[in-house]
């Protein structure tokens, strides 16, 4: 079987993937990530997948690219970075839905196949007080998540409802999705007896 590799430098991702007990290693991938004039977030989410899958240059493998944006009715979520942008992200959500658009491109390297799939996760927001918003941030500082939360955490408690078919697609790699994919290219995480689930993964350059 062709070497399996994730094009993602996101430890959310990483840990994601360490679920399928699959021997893999990490490769970071080289993608400009502006949207291109009136790209929709759910073709900007795809597209920057496939581009990050094949930034990597090996000559034989799987290579998992993955990308996800968050939009709030017209305007695109990104990585808040600082306190005030988180703050004001969260505010803006209050109440509101967020659709996160979560795209995986699974490319074989030696024969150019490819297979690409998108969740939309729809996460309906809580109304809380600014002193709720204010202690959630300062302890989880989710400064680079988009959307300012982090759902595997305390995050949740922000929420009303999550509406989508793949729990953790929210949390950046639809895993339902990419173990059917990887099945159907003869890599079955059931099969898999190599290496030990928690085994450190060595990583690419």
């Amino acid at each position: 079987m062709p070497a399996l590799i994730l094009a993602s430098t996101s430890a959310y991702r990483r840990a994601l993937l360490e679920r399928l007990g699959l021997p893999f290693s990490v490769c970071a991938p080289v993608a400009d990530e502006s949207p291109l004039p009136g790209e929709m977030p759910a073709a900007l989410a795809l597209r920057l997948s496939l581009v990050k899958a094949r930034s990597v240059g090996a000559p034989d493998a799987l290579v998992i690219g993955s990308d996800q944006v968050a939009a709030l009715g017209s305007s695109r979520l990104g990585k808040p970075g600082t306190h005030a942008a988180a703050c004001k992200q969260l505010l803006a959500c209050q109440g509101r839905t967020v659709t996160f658009f979560t795209a995986v491109t699974v490319l074989h390297t030696a024969g150019g196949r490819q297979w690409q799939g998108l969740d939309r996760t729809r996460v309906q927001f809580a109304r809380l007080d600014p002193d709720q918003i204010e202690q959630y941030l300062r302890r989880e500082r989710p400064y680079d998540c988009a959307g300012s939360f982090k759902a595997e955490g305390l995050g949740i408690a922000l929420f009303e409802r999550i509406d989508s078919e793949d729990p953790t697609a929210l949390l950046g790699l639809p895993l339902i999705w990419l173990s059917k994919t990887l099945r159907a290219t003869g890599l079955d995480p059931l099969l898999c007896r190599e290496p030990p689930i928690g085994q450190p993964l060595e990583e690419s350059t």
